[in-house]
């Protein structure tokens, strides 16, 4: 069943993943890990993705795996600048979208996140936002996100989740962040927005529940370890067979090794 990241949010305990897709093999097997452990997933595709394969599809893509789910699927638009790209993102389906103006001083990034929220909401869909910047690993360095900085843009957007900076890192290959706890609950203290953590392979598993059950953490965004799982069974799947040369057959053996990696990642963060 297709859903709105609004819905699906834990307001208590427990969080949701949101999973990174770069094609349809990925996508089935999260719906499937979904349904395996009965829990809501959040389908994302990022600039990535939708720099291999047009807007439209990726929204038909998820809204068809959606209607065919016993549970809630989320179809949502991760790290989008451009305002009509989120206005051409509802329109092709998502029930969610994030708009990043984390590179934008903060009145700038309010304004214009303010913007996708009225038109988000006007037509039921959810919208998520950034303050702060989250890094990336061996790229731009982070900007932590400073308690004010997280009320002044609750307060002034109306976003329905809110991605901060404190400690977690884009595209790390390894669990090493450093997550400062104190920072997350000092954001909690001046606002009930639910919270999300980008690059959340980048934090341990026993970090991730810890912040799951303990704090307003609400989403964690999940992909290199998804896809360092999908390169190491393609490349199992093709030394076994190398007589293979059907893409559907060769593409098979990564359905079941992703399945069961965001099946682990999911009951992690789950209540």
């Amino acid at each position: 069943m297709i859903a709105t990241l609004a819905e699906v949010l834990p307001t208590r305990r427990g969080a949701l993943a949101g999973l990174v897709v770069l094609g349809w093999e990925d996508a089935a097997a999260f719906v499937k890990a979904a349904a395996a452990e009965g829990l809501p997933v959040i389908l994302q595709a990022g600039p990535g993705a939708r720099a291999h394969m047009p807007l439209p599809v990726w929204g038909a893509m998820f809204r068809t795996l959606a209607e065919g789910a016993a549970v809630p699927v989320v179809a949502h638009l991760d790290h989008s600048r451009d305002i009509g790209e989120c206005r051409a993102a509802i329109e092709a389906g998502f029930t969610s979208v994030m708009f990043d103006g984390s590179r934008l001083p903060l009145a700038e990034n309010i304004r214009a996140t303010a913007e996708v929220v009225a038109m988000a909401h006007a037509q039921g869909v959810s919208v998520e936002g950034e303050v702060g910047f989250v890094g990336y690993d061996a790229g731009e360095a982070s900007a932590r996100t400073t308690p004010a900085d997280a009320r002044a843009f609750a307060v002034g957007t109306g976003v329905d989740a809110m991605a901060v900076s404190v400690g977690n890192v884009h595209l790390q290959t390894s669990a090493r962040a450093e997550i400062d706890f104190d920072a997350v609950r000092a954001i909690e203290a001046v606002t009930d927005v639910p919270l999300v953590l980008h690059g959340g392979s980048g934090i341990p598993a026993e970090v991730r529940r810890r912040l799951a059950l303990e704090t307003r953490v609400a989403k964690f965004n999940v992909g290199t370890e998804l896809r360092q799982v999908f390169g190491a069974s393609l490349r199992a799947g093709l030394a076994a067979h190398p007589e293979r040369f059907d893409r559907l057959a060769i593409m098979s053996e990564v359905i079941a090794p992703m399945q069961d990696c965001a099946r682990g990642v999911m009951r992690n963060l789950a209540g």
